[in-house]
């Protein structure tokens, strides 16, 4: 490595020299599973409350410019959309996720790529070569500073997720190395985001956020502003100050970059339950309990939960109060799977979270770390229920790692649609919601964006 060129540069060159033709049919094909997931989750999270107070704030939403408020037809400036439209993404903790990244990858791209491409009447290719590579850089990153990052308490869907939209966005509009470099050292210094505030409206507030810095980043870089190009290895720059001296391996940024691409990675799964992805293990793991032993809730007298410590330290919510909170309790999550069968949206709205049914078996129910599931191992997505019943028997099911749906265990196309649908309902008429669906199922043949934002546009009358 020469000394003379920093991290952020050689991130830069690595970004800038991306091209669309490297990506394989894998690639392709996950990353417009992602967008349609995306999209969906988008939609059903702009009639959530932490969309509708951001809509209403002094302020928001009142730049003029091209780019589309999702499930409106209301347009504004492509910072601004990306602000609303990225907190919408996140507003029901639906979308997909990665272990590696500890954190959500496709939300803090999604909505700025979409608003970006709008405003610059970008191509359904260009903007998926933008979305690989900023997949690529925020994961990148995430191999360098995780899991101490995560222990740390910062929620790198923000804190890493900034940088990927830097990335993405530079690369969309086409910046050269210099202006990409800057881009990256200007969001360094935007990246922030804490998980002290997971449970509440500010979790789904720090990707519109960090997607909103991000593609402000690129927007000061394409203007001329300037950074340190040494933010991330200098003394007081982003690894030392983020993670300390001795916590990263920042090698493992650049090394076998997209070798293969990391859009690729069987970590990076889709939510089939909408809640957060730490408690999917023992949701499934009860639901097969359900499903394969007959078992009833009234005949159930104790639960517990076991999971991995890592996936229990911001799940363990024995009494949730509010919706949200709901969706951080895997003892919550646990104990509709057991009464329902299922885990649906309907599950975490208005006074679901106090039906007296769940809330019989709250009472019963014990969530621990499991014994056996070390805290440096390898798979760290594993998770055990065992369900004592009235007679005395004791029925347990498993599993050893299990990080949503994708890798080996993708969802089905029919299963894709179900979601998507159930999503969109909640923001687009239904005659648009099939139409979108085709639509973005063949993104990267789309020759301009507007024609898939003129089917998430709804005429006020």
């Amino acid at each position: 490595m020469q000394n003379d060129r920093t991290l952020a540069m050689r991130l830069a060159e690595k970004i800038c020299a991306f091209d669309i033709t490297q990506a394989t049919p894998r690639a392709l094909a996950q990353s417009r599973t992602a967008t349609v997931d995306t999209i969906g989750v988008t939609l059903a999270g702009m009639a959530e409350d932490c969309t509708r107070i951001l809509l209403r704030t002094p302020g928001v939403a009142a730049a003029p410019g091209a780019s589309l408020i999702f499930g409106s037809n209301r347009r504004t400036s492509a910072l601004d959309a990306t602000l609303i439209n990225g907190t919408a993404s996140h507003a029901l903790d639906y979308d997909d996720f990665s272990s590696v990244m500890g954190g959500h990858q496709s939300v803090p791209l999604i909505a700025l790529l979409f608003a970006l491409g709008e405003e610059r009447h970008a191509s359904g290719r260009q903007v998926m070569a933008a979305y690989i590579i900023g997949i690529e850089t925020e994961i990148r990153i995430a191999r360098a500073v995780n899991y101490h990052h995560y222990d740390k308490g910062w929620h790198p869907t923000a804190t890493l997720g900034v940088l990927g939209a830097a990335a993405a966005a530079a690369h969309l509009m086409a910046l050269d190395q210099a202006r990409t470099t800057t881009a990256l050292a200007i969001a360094a210094s935007l990246a922030s985001g804490l998980k002290a505030n997971f449970g509440t409206m500010v979790k789904p507030l720090h990707v519109g956020h960090s997607a909103r810095n991000g593609l402000f980043a690129a927007l000061l870089a394409e203007g001329g502003f300037d950074a340190n190009p040494e933010v991330f290895e200098h003394h007081q720059g982003f690894l030392n100050v983020f993670n300390g001296p001795g916590n990263f391996d920042a090698q493992r940024m650049l090394t076998d970059w997209a070798a293969p691409l990391e859009i690729e990675d069987g970590s990076n799964a889709l939510k089939q339950f909408p809640c957060c992805g730490s408690t999917h293990p023992a949701i499934t793991m009860m639901l097969d309990l359900v499903r394969e032993e007959g078992i009833r809730a009234d005949d159930v007298a104790r639960v517990a939960v076991m999971p991995h410590r890592r996936r229990l330290r911001h799940t363990n919510k024995p009494d949730p109060r509010t919706p949200l909170e709901a969706k951080f309790s895997v003892q919550y999550v646990t104990a509709r799977a057991l009464v329902d069968g299922a885990v649906r949206l309907k599950d975490f709205e208005g006074d679901a979270h106090l039906d007296p049914a769940v809330r019989r078996i709250l009472a019963v129910t014990e969530a621990r770390p499991h014994p056996d599931m070390a805290d440096d191992a390898p798979q760290q997505w594993g998770a055990e229920v065992i369900v004592t019943l009235r007679d005395g028997r004791c029925l347990s099911r498993r599993v050893e790692e299990l990080v949503g749906r994708g890798g080996d265990n993708p969802m089905s196309t029919a299963e894709l649609w179900d979601k998507f649908q159930d999503c969109a309902e909640r923001s687009l008429p239904r005659a648009q919601i099939a139409p979108l669906f085709e639509k973005l199922q063949l993104f990267d043949s789309v020759a301009d964006i507007g024609e898939v934002t003129a089917l998430l546009e709804v005429a006020v009358s």
